[in-house]
């Protein structure tokens, strides 16, 4: 039986959605100053050596944790499961492709149980759990909130080389498209992909990868990510924005870029939308358009088409790139049809919104 044959007849694990990212950093004290002192999210538990981070209405141990490390890496994008079975489910189903896995009854990190580690298709290191520690849920406790709080983590975004593939993986493990970007000869640059009612858990970029694009946090209002500003033009830290604020035309988001000291990305996101009819329409954005990334037409900085982390195998070690040998997103935004207002022809017919553009 090939392992084609034996994935076809492995269950899938039922995801609920994403929850959790471990990053390695190379000074966790300057790290600590950035996402708690900055930007605020709560300290579940923390050491010299690793510090576990949550937003404001989580009730599971943590949202993020941060390891002191060599080299600043992804080491593991995290997905809630179900139920203990889905875990094991997702150990059967990756074993059928022939992917390594490690799977441990005492978690890889503090406040999570029984859970199983893959070095996926993709290249990335993907972890699957259900049993977590609970921990107070702050969203009653606005004696602690701040101007801009962060409430929920809200998706991933994953740089690969093949676009069309990581499609492909990620619907056989029941993620469903909810908007992409292509071109009239079908090339794929990204996509945007969903197992909770919002319009993505991840999203694939096309270009260089495995590497990682960001992780976002969402929050309540606009005027929280312009506290954000604010308070990082008062820290003397606005350098650490990248990109925004803005708002996105793929899933209507407002949105702000920073990078941490070690150059991790986050982006801080709020309002897109309902995606939770299993009939919800498939959003398509030509490349060409570039109201798909900043709704008001701004451009996009080279560096937020071009940088990502790097991420780890279950070792810790660094994962080859492999080159994306279709066109990349940056070479028709910035290269040849430079910095467009919108596609050709769109003033003269205008949007037909609500539907596939």
């Amino acid at each position: 039986m090939t392992n084609a044959d034996s994935t076809a007849q492995a269950q899938i694990p039922d995801i609920l959605r994403c929850a959790y990212m471990e990053i390695h950093v190379t000074d966790l004290a300057a790290a600590r100053d950035f996402y708690v002192g900055a930007l605020g999210l709560v300290v579940t538990k923390e050491s010299s050596e690793a510090l576990y981070l949550r937003t404001f209405e989580e009730f599971i141990h943590h949202n993020l944790v941060l390891k002191q490390a060599q080299h600043a890496a992804v080491a593991a994008l995290a997905y809630r499961v179900r139920s203990a079975a889905d875990v094991a489910l997702a150990e059967a189903y990756f074993k059928a492709q022939g992917c390594r896995t490690e799977r441990r009854s005492d978690g890889f990190v503090d406040g999570v149980g029984d859970a199983v580690r893959v070095e996926d298709p993709l290249g990335f290191t993907l972890e699957f759990f259900h049993e977590v520690e609970h921990v107070e849920r702050l969203t009653w406790r606005y004696d602690l909130h701040i101007p801009g709080a962060l409430v929920r983590l809200d998706h991933f975004n994953q740089i690969t080389p093949d676009v069309a593939r990581g499609i492909s993986f990620a619907e056989a493990l029941g993620f469903r498209v909810t908007e992409d970007i292509c071109d009239d000869q079908g090339v794929q640059y990204a996509a945007w992909m969903c197992r909770k009612s919002t319009v993505h858990d991840t999203a694939m970029t096309g270009g260089d990868g495995p590497r990682v694009h960001h992780i976002a946090f969402a929050t309540h209002e606009k005027h929280n990510i312009l506290a954000i500003c604010d308070k990082l033009g008062a820290l003397r830290q606005s350098d650490a924005i990248e990109r925004g604020p803005g708002r996105h035309g793929v899933s209507n988001a407002f949105y702000l870029y920073l990078r941490d000291p070690d150059g991790h990305r986050i982006e801080i996101y709020t309002q897109d939308y309902y995606t939770g009819d299993p009939d919800t329409p498939r959003v398509s954005w030509d490349v060409h358009d570039n109201q798909r990334r900043d709704w008001w037409g701004n451009a996009v900085v080279p560096s937020w088409y071009t940088e990502g982390s790097r991420v780890v195998d279950l070792d810790g070690n660094l994962v080859p790139l492999t080159q994306r040998e279709q066109p990349k997103e940056i070479d028709v935004t910035v290269g040849a049809d430079g910095f467009s207002y919108t596609r050709k022809g769109d003033r003269e017919k205008g949007y037909k919104l609500g539907s596939s553009l």
